[in-house]
């Protein structure tokens, strides 16, 4: 039998600490309305358009966000197996390679083992969401004008952990019971970033097959 969402997404498997939403800012509202249409059993497709009078960029900040805590709990689940003799390479099979390159560190794009180039990636998105210039939380302080490009980066580089979970540590996944919730959490995922054009198509050809099956 499958376990429950906590058992299977509990706190000590978390990667990161979760990024939350202040109570009583608009931010926490949308989030709330959100969550509230993702439990409400309604069709993903409609859960991600933007709700009527509501800010973009307020709605795709929100969805960001709540991406990030979510596939830090789904990498969370298999990070014990992913390690530097299991996943020598960021990679997704034998087609896809990802090197990282921040332009500070690491300036060129660089081969890592999977689970170096995890943290790496965590911890980039997590300096850009809590930077205020970025992803601003004050009342009447407007996004930037490349916010919307920060957050396609940050989207396409969190595709890159389903690429690496799915085709790497799937049987794991299954193991735990967790496939039905990581397979929701991908079409959530899906169905936003098409409803906005986040992603390049190229982006996403690793799953394709696999997203034709679960998503159309």
């Amino acid at each position: 039998m499958a376990l429950c969402l906590g058992q299977v997404f509990s706190k000590d498997k978390t990667f990161r600490p979760r990024k939350r939403f202040e109570p009583g800012t608009q931010r926490f509202e949308l989030y709330k309305k959100a969550q509230a249409s993702l439990k409400s059993g309604l069709d993903l497709r409609k859960v991600v358009q933007l709700p009527e009078g509501e800010n973009i960029n307020d709605w795709i900040a929100v969805h960001v966000v709540d991406f990030f805590n979510r596939i830090n709990l789904i990498y969370g689940t298999v990070s014990e197996f992913c390690t530097e003799r299991t996943c020598p390479i960021m990679s997704g099979g034998l087609r896809y390679e990802y090197r990282w390159q921040d332009g500070h560190e690491y300036r060129r794009p660089t081969k890592l083992p999977a689970l170096k180039y995890m943290n790496l990636l965590m911890d980039w998105i997590e300096t850009n969401i809590n930077n205020e210039d970025i992803f601003p939380t004050r009342v009447g302080v407007p996004f930037p004008k490349n916010f919307q490009q920060v957050c396609k980066k940050i989207l396409s580089r969190l595709f890159r952990v389903f690429v690496h979970v799915y085709i790497h540590h799937f049987d794991s996944v299954c193991s735990m019971g967790a496939e039905a919730h990581i397979n929701t959490c991908y079409k959530h995922y899906y169905y936003f970033i098409s409803e906005f054009s986040l992603i390049e198509h190229s982006e996403l050809e690793p799953l394709r097959e696999m997203t034709e099956k679960i998503c159309n």
